[in-house]
């Protein structure tokens, strides 16, 4: 598959062999930079490497290259070689999803040279046919404004994670910047996004005795215009926290339950919500149901009675007890284990 795009790229005019060698020839693709917005005239006077004397410009790129005999080789028409870096992608691409992608994504480190290159060579062996419609690239996650990396020891495991917290409040604190900028992972961070969800959660509850059938149909127009905005989904977020609130100040059935389905069919596309809001405020485990329900009629009474220091100190043992309160406005509460 690998050699065959190369000897398409040879026949059309956009590669040659030079000692041993497959070379794209940058020069014959007009559109070379316009993915990562370079100019090539630029490229070459930063270029600091020496260039290879075989090559026709300076900016052309390994499609194969031969082989040392400590290194893996393969027979090709221009001897014992390998790929090049680029080729394999795009040859992959052909022969999986075909000659043009819906959407090609990858960090932002691989915009060039690799991306710029596959978009070239897959552009020019389709005849200029277009490779992808999108490019989504996105920014790095950063612990504790550290890069995350192996050889510091801070890579974060998502089993390790939802032993901290449930896995919608990881997938919201992920969702919670924008994907092309840089994310900070903090602990505060991932707490700010599971008391995010308590909120959303909580009008769900208040809303529990309103049935509802759900369908896409029912997705916000707002929330629908921020994902369109290249997947602004801090913008869709904004639009739920704004739909969940207008709950309060709509008395009418009618209109909460309109509501209700918009929460609902936005969080189905986010991937959240997808529990009851009782489960999601009890979280899993083996816990003593009865005994921290008494404990929370204790709180509720000494609220009543405005034995506010009582209340305050059944909070605090729960709370020892990785249990966290939800207070709702009609005075009652549920729980969920931390």
């Amino acid at each position: 598959q690998i050699i065959d795009m190369i000897q398409r790229l040879i026949k059309s005019g956009h590669a040659y062999e030079a000692e041993g060698h497959v070379l794209f020839h940058v020069p014959s693709y007009s559109e070379y930079g316009k993915l990562s917005g370079r100019n090539q005239k630029e490229m070459l006077a930063g270029a600091r490497v020496e260039v290879a004397p075989f090559k026709k410009d300076p900016s052309d790129f390994v499609l194969w290259k031969p082989s040392n005999k400590d290194q893996p080789a393969w027979d090709s028409p221009w001897g014992g070689g390998r790929p090049g870096w680029h080729i394999e992608c795009s040859a992959m691409i052909e022969k999986h999803l075909g000659e043009t992608i819906d959407v090609h994504g990858g960090g932002q480190d691989l915009v060039f040279p690799h991306h710029e290159n596959e978009r070239a060579q897959t552009t020019c062996v389709h005849g200029g046919k277009l490779f992808s419609h999108y490019w989504m690239h996105n920014g790095f996650v950063n612990v504790e404004q550290e890069k995350m990396s192996k050889s510091i020891g801070n890579v974060l495991l998502v089993k390790d994670l939802l032993e901290q917290a449930p896995g919608e409040a990881i997938r919201v604190t992920l969702l919670s910047t924008h994907y092309r900028s840089p994310l900070d992972w903090t602990d505060d961070a991932l707490e700010q996004s599971s008391r995010n969800l308590d909120k959303l959660y909580g009008t769900l509850q208040e809303l529990q005795d309103i049935e509802v059938e759900v369908s896409t149909k029912d997705v916000p127009t707002e929330f629908l215009h921020a994902l369109k905005d290249d997947l602004n989904t801090p913008a869709a977020f904004a639009e739920l926290h704004k739909l969940a609130k207008q709950v309060n100040s709509k008395k009418d059935p009618a209109s909460k339950k309109n509501i209700k389905k918009q929460i609902m069919a936005a969080g189905n596309m986010l991937g959240i919500l997808q529990q009851e809001p009782s489960k999601w405020f009890r979280g899993i485990g083996d816990l003593d149901e009865s005994e921290i329900q008494n404990l929370l009629d204790s709180r509720a009474k000494a609220k009543k009675d405005k034995n506010f220091e009582l209340a305050d100190g059944i909070r605090d043992k729960l709370t020892a007890m990785k249990i966290q309160i939800h207070d709702h406005p009609d005075g009652t509460s549920s729980w969920r284990k931390l």
